[in-house]
């Protein structure tokens, strides 16, 4: 499944189109790789997404077409998230 159907369908980002400028920007990668829209998502894959002022790791745990609100988030499992470190002043 594309990256960017795979993050709509599960609802970790609102539209398609949101979730290609989100991969064209350089803020995905997919098993430590750098990835675009079109990168193809399989079941085990670890997803590295910066959201604003976090990083979440999250593991696939399933690929579906659709899913309803309450089945989205069993597509995948977060494994952590982090706060973006800001480089303090001296």
């Amino acid at each position: 499944m594309r990256l960017d159907k795979f993050l709509k369908v599960s609802r970790l980002i609102k539209r398609r189109t949101l979730a290609k400028e989100v991969a064209s920007q350089g803020r995905i990668t997919i098993n430590g790789h750098q990835s675009k829209a079109s990168s193809t998502v399989e079941i085990g894959d670890e997803l590295v997404i910066q959201f604003g002022q976090k990083i979440v790791t999250l593991k696939v745990e399933s690929l579906k077409e659709t899913t309803k609100k309450d089945e989205a988030a069993s597509l995948y499992t977060v494994i952590k998230e982090e706060p973006i470190k800001k480089d303090e002043p001296f």
